[in-house]
This record gives structure tokens, C-alpha cells and sequence, in this order.
């Protein structure tokens, strides 16, 4: 039981920490490619990780892990952190938060279907109602129809991410893997170095210290909960329940950014929520 209630914590925890990233993240974008923000991103975080495991002696854990957990863990930081977020930085460069959270919200249903081949009718009936309300929502305000894309894409991209992670956790300890994820994940994405190097070196201190915030919110304590909860109860519960950020991050973007209410978001956002819930626990 005690473990149920701390993995519940901790992906409620990861929830609050991606909504409020999401935030940081589209600031940090005003002048910059999505590129060149995810692999600083990346790059500040994997520092801060490869700090802790100098500290406390963890690079000694990686470095004797077998091939096999190795090319896996790089398998899963690619879709997660590379892939996933390609489409993620791209769709809220097009969409705003909003609009992009809700979309990219529906991971769990992702996890659930490549886990148990596309059962649960019911519940993923309304997630994809989710995304038509939302979608409607966006055409009424012609929205670029290329951010309802990679908002779809990434949720699948980080499904497959979390099946793998899934996995790792029977072998790899949460804080290990957590951060192998984001140095592998830094080392796939600098295959962008040479055309986006000249735009990286650009950023400002004011742009470095959001993004740095986005990259400890999103990338270390939100992962490191993320990874912890699924270590306890799985990613059947975890992915269900950190699947709120939405409702975080929606209303961070209307406060904060003053992007504009609308009504068919809020249906899908409910939708969308009713419909990982019933899928978890069917």
C-alpha cells in the first residue's frame, strides 16, 4: 500500500513539474528553433545528472551495465527525450500550451495499446474524442495544422519511450537510469550540433536561465518522479496519473502566457482525462 501512495506521489509530482516545464519551454522558444532549445535543454541536465553520479559514485553502476540494457536505455531516451520532444517543442511552437497539452496528454493511452493491443473501447473512445474536440477548437481559430501533427506524433513517440523504461526498471535503480536516459538522449541529439551550433552559442543569459529551469523542472525532477513512480507501481498507473499535467499546464498557459480560454479545449481536456482514467482501470 505504501508503495501504491509514493508512486502516486511521485507521478503527480512529475505531472506538476512537465506542466509548469511546458511553461518555461515555450518562453524560452520566442526566439529560438525548438532544435536548438531541446539540446540545450538536454545539455544542462545531463551536466547536472553527471554531477550527482561524480558525487555519489553511480558512473561506476553505468559503465558495468551489459550492451543489451545500454542499447535499450538509448533506444528509449531517443523516442522519449529526441523524437518525442521534437514534435512536442514543434507543436507548442505552433499551438501554444494550451492547445498542445491536451493532444500530447494521451502517452498513456499510447503505453496501454502497445502494451495490451488496443483493448479498453470505451476509454479510448473518449481520448480520441479528446483530440476531434480539440482539433475542431483549432481550425475555428486556424491553427497551423502541422502542430495538430506533431502534437498526435509525440505522445506516440513517448509511449514506446515508457514501454522500454518499463522494462529497464526491473534491471537499472531509478536514479541511474533516469540520468543514463538524459546522457543518452544528449548524445543522440547533438547529430543537430552542426547546423544548429551557430544558434545555440546565440542564446542569452535570460534565455539560458528559463531554459535551465525547464530542463530541471521537465527533464530532472519530473523524469527522476516519473521513473521513480513506474519503478513502484508501474507504468500502467504511473502514465494514467501523470497524465493531469495537462490541467497544470492549460491553466499556467492562460494565466501566465494569456493565451485565450476556449471551450472545446476544456471539453477535450476533460475527455481526455475520463479517458486514460477508464483505460487505467479497467
Amino acid at each position: 500500500m505504501q508503495d501504491i501512495v509514493l508512486g502516486v506521489l511521485a507521478a503527480i509530482t512529475s505531472a506538476v513539474s512537465w506542466g509548469a516545464a511546458a511553461i518555461l519551454i515555450k518562453v524560452g522558444m520566442r526566439n529560438k528553433n525548438p532544435v536548438t532549445v531541446n539540446i540545450f535543454r538536454l545539455y544542462v541536465v545531463s551536466i547536472i545528472f553527471a554531477a550527482i553520479f561524480l558525487i555519489n559514485g553511480t558512473f561506476s553502476i553505468i559503465t558495468s551495465l551489459p550492451a543489451k540494457l545500454l542499447l535499450v536505455a538509448f533506444v528509449s531516451a531517443q523516442f522519449g527525450f529526441v523524437i518525442g520532444d521534437y514534435f512536442y517543442f514543434h507543436a507548442l511552437n505552433l499551438l501554444g500550451v494550451s492547445r498542445t497539452v491536451p493532444i500530447t496528454s494521451t502517452y498513456p493511452l499510447w503505453a496501454i495499446l502497445w502494451a495490451f493491443l488496443f483493448q479498453i473501447v470505451i476509454g479510448a473512445f473518449l481520448v480520441v474524442a479528446a483530440i476531434i474536440i480539440v482539433r475542431r477548437a483549432e481550425e475555428e481559430e486556424h491553427a497551423d495544422p502541422k502542430g495538430f501533427l506533431f502534437a498526435l506524433l509525440a505522445p506516440i513517440s513517448w509511449s514506446l519511450a515508457i514501454l522500454t523504461m518499463d522494462w529497464l526498471t526491473g534491471s537499472i535503480d531509478v536514479l541511474p537510469l533516469a540520468g543514463l536516459r538524459m546522457m543518452l538522449a544528449a548524445l543522440g541529439v547533438s547529430v543537430f550540433l552542426p547546423r544548429y551550433g551557430t544558434e545555440l552559442r546565440s542564446i542569452t543569459l535570460r534565455e539560458a536561465a528559463v531554459l535551465t529551469g525547464a530542463a530541471v523542472l521537465g527533464l530532472l525532477i519530473g523524469q527522476y518522479s516519473f521513473v521513480y513512480s513506474v519503478n513502484l507501481v508501474g507504468s500502467e498507473i504511473a502514465a494514467p496519473v501523470s497524465s493531469i499535467n495537462p490541467i497544470v499546464a492549460s491553466a499556467l498557459a492562460i494565466v501566465l502566457l494569456g493565451e485565450p480560454p476556449n471551450r472545446r479545449i476544456l471539453e477535450g481536456l476533460i475527455l481526455a482525462v475520463l479517458g486514460v482514467v477508464l483505460i487505467s482501470t479497467a
